[in-house]
């Protein structure tokens, strides 16, 4: 159990059943009546983010995540099939539960899981990777005094905005987290 008192962000808590991550926090002492604090927490099963408030003092659990390096193999239509460094086993996971996180992923690749009492929850990617650009816009000359961008395809078929002198074949590097350009690699 962990007071409402003590949350940061990140933290994971089990509320009315369900498993949530702390995103943001607020303790509130209003002038009249008791002090509360007012939560935002993502549902880790579906993504649904929650306002909620809690009594100061008040006790939630706390989820113990557990975190493993597992290396991405291959996709075949929706499953992706991932293997555990340690134990060499391997196990697949569906696109759904994957959304965003396809976009960067790269066969042989080495990612997070969180599992939660053996129920996997998801991945977490590395915060950059680099990725190779498989079909870019032609760049116009002359339309960079304002700092123009074009589209990009990379080897995921994700498509990301980039500065006008990248070129196909060109290897980039990618904010996960924002799906953004960051650099050539």
């Amino acid at each position: 159990m962990i007071s409402v008192n003590e949350f940061k962000t990140g933290l994971t808590i089990e509320v009315e059943g369900g498993l949530y991550s702390v995103l943001d926090f607020q303790h509130v002492k209003p002038g009249k009546g008791a002090a509360f604090v007012r939560s935002k927490l993502k549902n880790l099963k579906n993504g649904n983010v929650v306002e909620k408030t809690f009594r100061a003092g008040e006790n939630v659990v706390r989820a113990h995540v557990e975190n493993r390096a597992v290396q991405y193999l291959y996709n075949s239509g929706n499953e992706y099939t991932f293997m555990d460094n340690e134990t060499y086993d391997q196990f697949e996971l569906t696109k759904a539960q994957l959304e965003w996180e396809v976009n960067f992923l790269t066969e042989n690749m080495t990612v997070n899981i969180a599992s939660y009492q053996g129920d996997i929850i998801g991945i977490t990617l590395p915060n950059s990777v680099d990725l190779k650009v498989v079909e870019a816009e032609p760049g116009i000359k002359g339309s960079t005094a304002t700092g123009a961008t074009k589209s990009a395809k990379l080897e995921t078929g994700f498509s990301v905005q980039v500065p006008l002198f990248i070129n196909e074949g060109d290897v980039l590097t990618i904010d996960t987290r924002e799906g953004k350009y960051v650099s050539r690699a």
